[in-house]
This record gives C-alpha cells, structure tokens and sequence, in this order.
C-alpha cells in the first residue's frame, strides 16, 4: 500500500511541476533557474552526506547516483542561466570597442 500512495505523489508532483513550469514567463526562467541551482547545490550537499550512513554498499550506490545527476542538474542549470543572460547583452556595433 504504502508503494501505491508513493507512487501517487510521486505521479502527482510531476503533474503538477509541468503545469507549473509552463505557466512561467520568460522573463522570469532565469530567476527560477538561479533558485533552482541553488536547490541543487543543497541536494549535491545531502547527496554527499549520504555516503557515509546506512547500508555501506546501498549507500554508496545511491549516493553516488545522487552525486551524479545532481552535479549534472547544476552544471546544465548554470550553462542554461548564462546562455539566457548572453541573450540580453547589447551586440557590438561594427568593430568599435
């Protein structure tokens, strides 16, 4: 039972993230990312922590898939942010510096 209701909210939140993110207007996505890569930061943090309790091997196996994906959401969420940002910069007119 308690696998079904995890489940549940588990299909809930992605529902409910989706609507959410669509409803956001561009000019607002490189706050929300900014706030969400520090999310992740914190999730790296924990991620790290919990390779030194529990089940040493389960531990360590989910860990490091922690570790991994969540350096992987940090690092596209900063490229994604500074990418945005590069959109708002003036061009350079002719070759005047």
């Amino acid at each position: 039972m308690e696998a079904v209701f995890l489940t549940f909210v588990f299909v809930l939140a992605i529902f409910l993230g989706f609507e959410l993110i669509s409803k956001v207007p561009s000019t607002l996505h490189t706050p929300l990312m900014s706030g969400s890569n520090a999310i992740s930061g914190i999730t790296l943090i924990g991620a790290l922590a919990s390779l030194k309790t529990g089940n040493p091997k389960f531990a360590i196996f989910i860990g490091t898939l922690a570790v991994i994906f969540a350096t992987i959401n940090v690092v596209g969420g900063y490229a994604v942010t500074n990418r945005m940002l590069e959109m708002f910069k003036k061009k350079d007119e002719g070759g005047a510096k």
